[in-house]
């Protein structure tokens, strides 16, 4: 997989969807992004999606490492 910022992907189609001009093709892409991250790090692609729209939406909300 190349290497893709997912939350910069997710950053832009939040922007997008907030101006109510999402594409399909920004969601595609951000959803090919999740589905390949998820399958290389062998983790839920679910959880990894969730994980990452938390953090975009609500960055005031993330527990402290």
């Amino acid at each position: 997989m190349a290497d893709i910022d997912i939350p910069d992907l997710e950053s832009a189609a939040w922007a997008e969807q907030q101006q109510g001009a999402l594409t399909f093709a920004a969601a595609d892409a951000v959803q090919a992004a999740y589905r390949e991250h998820a399958a290389a790090a062998g983790v839920s692609r679910l959880e990894l999606e969730m994980a990452v729209k938390q953090a975009v939406r609500h960055p005031e909300s993330e527990p402290a490492a």
